[in-house]
């Protein structure tokens, strides 16, 4: 007689079924939600470990643009001139407006009534009998003025440049699978090791090649360090503090660039006058620094709980919730409880290569990739823009270089609010367009400018274009800088735990390949400079199209499994409710569908294939159906 509803234990399941019980969600997948904030969240302990990511950012850059005064052009003045011709006799020793590496070898005026002499300024240098070479750059001597490195010569000096981008670019591709293969702490510390090892053997190379040799080595550790630094930095944060953290350990990159002239400057006044020998063993030194990382610093938690290393991660756990002061065992989220039933679980890695199985990730990566390539290289093509031609090459050198400087502080100070407010794909997608607008203007409106207007005047046609022109590269080199940096990072959110490193490998690699487009150009002195800008500039609009279909990281969870890579995807325009809209209602009849040809063609070859089936039927048994069928007929007629 109870008029409350019946309970669902008196009613028993129907067609003899039983209720499954729901699995509980797993925890240990889920290190941004449920690990770390069992942990402490971004406590004390992940804070120092940060801190000291931070630390070998000045070094790397000190390291990556040492290029610029290890190889810088030096002034030359021509102390004795070749041979006794009579047009050389009265030479006094003019110091010559070329750099010594861009003098082209000796070439003759034809007979044309002016006699025989020397086409320009460069061929009167390479024809020196002896010479003195000059640095601007702070330092007394170089590897160019050492070994002599002009005129025929100078093409070992765009060697020695190719020679520390290959390493970075082969150390990107192969430290990255290792880092996903063996951890990061190994990768971390073996680079350093060897960076100081090779480092320091640069100062005491003996010739041209032996620099290069061990310049390549150099730059294949340089980028073992910089990706694992970055990757551990990356998987110590919790969302809301990874591109701050990031952003801090670049604006000590860019604080190395711009403290490089002053540590040059003081190796000026060391005793002996192989400074530039002084200055490598300087910047490679504090990389000494790291060697107690062996010790103080761990393997990343992240990728032993996305590798299934659980004996492991309990001990990390344990550890960092002694730091945090968190006690684990009375923690109510069960972490270490489901941790302790999946110890018997053997390890499991990955390998980049599993990123062409998946559908979303390997185009995510793919686009990141042309975007930090594009990025890099039309970041060349905005400075050559930007450099005067009828300046002095070795006089550029400084001008440029704290240029460059500049707009890298500019950039990281731009980004902060820039990705605060539109988030990374927006933030992206922005500082794009802004590239491609600048390098289409550069392109085209100077033109127009020479061609349509100020024909007459052409002293302020020139100076208009040339205020144009670097406006133009200034803000083209800002929003490149940024498009590289944002792709970086964004890469680094996307990309699973499981392969991060070789997915940020490619990323990092795709840019070295855009930074190594600088010397080649130089290699072919500026050859073809308007077509490979053209060549960029269309890689821009590509990219603009492209960035839509990537996902918006900001706030999320990083990606641990191939599986969460690849669920990863961009969210659509309208939300789930709105969907349906799109479904117009529609009252046509279509009850007469089955009249259409295709509907006819269908049923055609059904009868078809009826008719074949009926073929093969016994005769007997067809003479007696078809007997009893006239019979019928015979039965039908006569009522």
């Amino acid at each position: 007689m109870a008029g409350g509803p019946p309970e669902a234990q008196d009613h028993p399941p129907e067609n003899g079924f039983t209720l499954l019980e729901r699995a509980a969600p797993r925890l240990l997948p889920h290190v941004d939600g449920c690990v770390l904030p069992s942990l402490g969240g971004f406590g004390r302990h992940q804070k120092q470990l940060v801190v000291l990511t931070w630390i070998p950012a000045l070094f790397i850059g000190f390291s990556q643009f040492s290029d610029h005064f290890l190889l810088a052009q030096p002034n030359s003045t021509c102390v004795q001139p070749l041979g006794n011709d009579s047009s050389n006799s009265n030479w006094t020793g003019t110091h010559l407006p070329v750099s010594a590496s861009s003098a082209p070898a000796l070439h003759l005026k034809g007979n044309n009534g002016t006699g025989e002499g020397f086409e320009d300024s460069g061929g009167m240098l390479c024809a020196c009998a002896e010479r003195r070479l000059e640095l601007q750059t702070g330092l007394t001597q170089n590897v160019v003025t050492k070994w002599n490195l002009v005129c025929d010569s100078a093409w070992k000096v765009h060697i020695a440049k190719f020679s520390l981008l290959v390493g970075s670019i082969f150390g990107y591709l192969v430290m990255g699978v290792m880092a996903d293969w063996f951890g990061r702490h190994p990768v971390l510390i073996l680079s350093a090791l060897f960076m100081l090892v090779f480092g320091l053997s640069v100062a005491f190379s003996v010739n041209v090649t032996m620099f290069s040799t061990l310049r390549f080595f150099e730059g294949f550790c340089l980028a073992g360090l910089a990706l694992s630094l970055f990757v551990l930095r990356i998987e110590l944060c919790l969302p809301a503090w990874r591109f701050s953290m990031t952003m801090v350990a670049s604006f000590l990159k860019v604080g190395g660039q711009l403290l490089m002239p002053a540590v040059a400057a003081l190796c000026r006044y060391w005793p002996s006058g192989e400074d530039w020998q002084v200055l490598q063993i300087v910047i490679i030194s504090p990389f000494v620094l790291m060697l107690p990382y062996v010790w103080i610093f761990p393997e990343s938690l992240r990728w032993l709980l996305a590798t299934q290393h659980y004996k492991r991660s309990k001990a990390m756990m344990l550890r960092i919730a002694r730091k945090n002061q968190v006690d684990l065992t009375s923690e109510p989220s069960g972490v270490l409880t489901e941790l302790e039933q999946e110890l018997h679980r053997k390890p499991q890695r990955s390998c980049i290569v599993k990123m062409m199985s998946t559908r979303n990730l390997w185009k995510n990566i793919v686009v990141l990739c042309v975007n930090s390539l594009t990025g890099y290289g039309i970041h060349h093509c905005f400075a050559r823009s930007m450099m005067d031609p009828e300046a002095q090459p070795t006089a550029l050198c400084h001008a440029d270089y704290y240029t460059m400087a500049g707009i890298a502080v500019a950039t990281c100070l731009a980004l902060c609010p820039a990705v605060g407010l539109m988030g990374r794909r927006g933030g992206l997608l922005a500082f794009m367009i802004i590239t491609a607008l600048a390098s289409l203007l550069q392109l085209g409106l100077l033109n127009l400018i020479g061609k349509y207007s100020l024909r007459h005047d052409t002293v302020l046609r020139d100076t208009l274009n040339r205020k144009f022109s670097v406006a133009f590269s200034i803000i083209g080199m800002f929003s490149s800088h940024a498009v590289s940096t944002l792709s970086i990072f964004f890469c680094a959110e996307i990309t699973p735990t499981v392969i991060r490193g070789g997915g940020l490998g490619l990323v990092l690699a795709s840019a070295g390949f855009g930074m190594l487009t600088a010397p080649i150009m130089e290699l072919h002195n500026q050859k073809g400079y308007f077509l490979h800008h053209v060549i960029f500039a269309c890689c821009t609009l590509l990219c603009i199209i492209c960035l839509l279909l990537l996902p918006e990281p900001r706030g999320q969870p990083l990606p641990e499994s191939l599986a969460d890579g690849e669920t990863f995807t961009r969210q659509t325009l309208l939300h789930p409710g709105e969907q349906h809209l799109l479904l117009a209602k529609c009252d046509r009849d279509y009850s007469r569908v089955h009249d259409t040809p295709l509907h006819l063609m269908a049923t055609g070859s059904a009868t078809v294939a009826a008719a074949t089936a009926l073929a093969a039927v016994p005769a007997s048994y067809a003479l007696a159906t078809g007997g009893e069928v006239i019979g019928n007929r015979a039965i039908a007629n006569g009522v």
